[in-house]
């Protein structure tokens, strides 16, 4: 038999093709970053059993029209293409106003959206801390005993919540020789793991010799250590809690997913899978102050803190992102962008962003495969068009 697939035609690579050496490697991570439960294991995040997506909605005649970034003008159309993207939902005032995907992907698929699961992970936080279960002032080992002997040992679960922890890791993704490459072998995600669990991995890691609180050091195995935690604060397994606590008040239309390890802990810190309708859906609660479905499932106040008022100035300057964000902060996993507007977002590798206007009452969900995990210059872009669709629509 002779001749492509049908998915070798639509991917343009064969599916044995794709393996845990290469699956986020481009042109694979345009299939694998909607499939990642063939990959790695995975837990199911259930929607409600009636819940209904409505039909996709056509963005019409914006795909056309011009945007400027980096000082040159294209169509909308154009930067998405060029940024990789796979799928875009814009809500405006509540509603969806506009869904895009390429063809690579379909309406109503799941994709992995990187460290937006870490904001994903601290919204469960605030609601658990606003129902008594959870305190971010609290030592980490009032939680998780066993951390005493680890860099967690003196830390308070607020370090932790606004990466501020002096760890001494470095997020190494192409290195794989690294101390980053034995973290993802212990979340699953890379050949050779199943020998040591993601839990052992984070108590085996240590301390810079500085204080923790003074810079925002971004480090994901805070963000799973913050699954643990809230774990053992609630006595419920992560998947029970994001279904329970967030997926169901939210009106999710749809299963999410959570890569898991060894042990069965989910990856908080990366391993999240959503659609872009869902993954906007969290915007737009955001956006309204914790609010969805006239019910209030958050704290406001958590929610103010979080996107306005909270975080430091000092340790942001201090860290490696704040050429991003000049004037921004970072505080329980989401960045402020110091911007007039106030808008603020979670951000994910390889080109995962939900960003949130609130002037203009825009929510945006981008979900993309770009060739390189971190690609600061295009990362600058992508906020210049995030301003300029925001105005538009």
């Amino acid at each position: 038999m002779t001749g492509k697939t049908a998915f070798e035609t639509r991917y343009g690579f064969r599916r044995n093709e794709v393996q845990l050496a290469n699956w986020r490697e481009s042109p694979f991570n345009r299939w694998s970053f909607q499939n990642l439960g063939e990959l790695v294991p995975t837990a199911r995040i259930a929607a409600a059993p009636s819940s209904v997506e409505p039909p996709m909605r056509d963005m019409g005649g914006l795909l056309d029209a011009k945007v400027t970034v980096a000082s040159a003008t294209e169509t909308v159309a154009g930067f998405l293409a060029r940024s990789s993207t796979d799928a875009l939902t814009i809500m405006k005032g509540g509603k969806t106003i506009g869904d895009w995907f390429a063809p690579n992907m379909d309406f109503g698929a799941r994709h992995i959206v990187f460290s937006i699961s870490k904001s994903l992970t601290a919204i469960i936080a605030g609601i658990l801390e606003g129902e008594g279960v959870f305190d971010p002032e609290a030592p980490v080992t009032t939680y998780m005993p066993e951390a005493a002997g680890s860099a967690y040992g003196d830390a308070k679960v607020r370090h932790v919540l606004d990466m501020s922890v002096s760890l001494d890791f470095d997020e190494a993704y192409l290195d794989p020789e690294s101390a980053f490459a034995r973290y993802r072998r212990a979340t699953l995600w890379n050949p050779g793991g199943g020998t040591e669990s993601l839990r052992q991995f984070i108590l085996t890691l240590q301390s810079l010799d500085e204080p923790h609180g003074q810079t925002f050091r971004y480090r994901s195995p805070n963000s799973d250590l913050l699954g643990l935690l809230l774990e053992r604060a609630s006595g419920q397994r992560f998947t029970d809690l994001m279904r329970e606590k967030l997926w169901l008040p939210l009106g999710a239309a749809s299963e999410a997913s959570v890569g898991v390890d060894m042990e069965g802990t989910a990856r908080t810190a990366g391993g999240i899978s959503v659609t872009p309708r869902d993954l906007a859906r969290v915007g737009e609660m955001m956006r309204q102050g914790g609010m969805a479905n006239g019910r209030q499932i958050l704290p406001e106040a958590w929610v103010r803190d979080t996107t306005l008022t909270g975080g430091s100035s000092e340790a942001w300057q201090r860290g490696s992102m704040a050429s991003l964000f000049p004037n921004g902060r970072y505080r329980n996993k989401w960045y402020q962008t110091g911007f007039e507007n106030g808008a603020y977002c979670g951000i994910g590798i390889h080109g995962q962003w939900l960003y949130v206007d609130p002037r203009t009452e825009v929510v945006i969900a981008k979900m993309s495969s770009q060739p390189e995990p971190v690609d600061d210059p295009l990362d600058i872009e992508i906020v210049a068009f995030f301003e300029a669709l925001s105005r538009m629509v």
